[in-house]
């Protein structure tokens, strides 16, 4: 949800940096437990608008730890709520149905996530598939390191080397295209998923 960004960005930027990082922390919190915030968009806008403010690479592992720690926090919520719920058996048999048809059945998906996200709300799909949480954590915080941490080393490199303005539009074109690429990806995996769940029907 493109507002959500905005009202965080509006609300907190009078804070500068720390404002920024709550905001970052937010967006990935949210987005691991409720809705999808386009975090990817709004990292991007936070660290550039944090850049200068400290060395390079202490502005990028703030940022990646925020991040990693959001996004183990959401899981760890989604995971415990379940845990601690009755969930009706026919919705285990339908994520049951729904795990066979992925590409891979245990939790090296959540690496896959990363390209083509096709698991909803991870920290739910882990507990009831009965995945290990920290083998699950372990796999989080290592696809969203080399993500995120990828995607603000490019945006620094633009930073360093082009004027500021060319360097943001560099970057928000780089971040679209990785936005539009998964979505892709996604809706393909999603609807090869449905064809080969039909055929056995």
């Amino acid at each position: 949800m493109f507002s959500v960004g905005e009202a965080f960005y509006t609300l907190f930027s009078p804070m500068g940096l720390a404002g920024w990082l709550l905001c970052t922390f937010l967006l990935f919190y949210i987005d691991a437990i409720v809705f999808p915030t386009l975090p990817e968009l709004f990292v991007v806008l936070f660290f550039i608008a944090g850049y200068g403010t400290m060395p390079d690479w202490a502005l990028w592992s703030v940022f990646v730890a925020v991040i990693a720690v959001a996004e183990v926090l959401g899981l760890t919520t989604l995971y415990l709520v379940v845990k601690r719920l009755r969930v009706p058996p026919k919705i285990s048999e339908v994520v049951g149905r729904y795990r066979r048809f992925l590409l891979i059945q245990d939790e090296r998906m959540i690496l896959l996530n990363r390209v083509a996200p096709i698991l909803p709300f991870t920290g739910a799909f882990v507990a009831l598939s009965g995945w290990s949480y920290r083998r699950s954590v372990s796999y989080l915080v290592l696809g969203g390191v080399v993500k995120y941490g990828s995607i603000l080393a490019a945006s620094n490199y633009f930073l360093l080397y082009m004027e500021k303005g060319m360097a943001v539009d560099v970057t928000l074109f780089m971040v679209v295209t990785i936005i539009v690429l998964s979505f892709l990806a996604s809706t393909y995996r999603k609807r090869r998923a449905e064809r080969q769940g039909g055929g056995t029907a």
